[in-house]
């Protein structure tokens, strides 16, 4: 009886760790993204290298045949990679990354900018007035909650901009 179940449990483990770990990528090396907004597609089933996401627990890139994952995002700078060695960086404030078997990755974002498109005086400015708001609301108010969230989204887009705010 317990040489069946020590043979049960070894294949259950063997074919637990046969579809949790990553096979090598495919000979293209290539991955589908979709990066969808409300508003917008950004891309539709592209082709791309890689994907860097800022998930929730911590950075990670997205490669070809990578293991299925779902990721809260926070808020932070996306980097797409494409196959000439080009990347392409945006602001994300937040939302979920779903990787799929078969290589492909959904990005869904309430909003996405193009750092290019980020002015890095505007973010300082902002970052420093959501900062006096928060310092003068009081305690535990929607006010001061409203006013931690524009200081920490204020910081992380400044973070991606290569800016120091303290």
């Amino acid at each position: 009886m317990m040489n069946s179940l020590r043979r049960a449990a070894l294949r259950t483990t063997t074919t637990l760790t046969r579809r949790t770990f990553a096979t090598e990528a495919p000979g293209a090396g290539l991955m589908h993204l979709n990066f969808n907004l409300p508003q917008e597609t950004l891309y539709a089933s592209a082709p791309v290298k890689s994907v860097v996401v800022p998930g929730a627990m911590g950075e990670y890139e997205v490669t070809a045949d990578h293991v299925p994952i779902v990721a809260e995002l926070k808020a932070g700078m996306l980097t797409i990679n494409h196959e000439g060695g080009e990347s392409e960086k945006y602001f994300v404030a937040g939302g979920f990354s779903l990787t799929h078997e078969g290589s492909t990755t959904d990005i869904v974002c309430p909003e996405a900018v193009k750092l290019d498109d980020i002015d890095s005086a505007a973010v300082q400015k902002n970052y420093e007035a959501a900062k006096a708001k928060a310092a003068s609301a009081e305690a535990g108010s929607m006010e001061a909650a409203e006013a931690m969230i524009e200081v920490e989204v204020n910081r992380a887009m400044g973070g991606a901009l290569g800016l120091t705010l303290a």
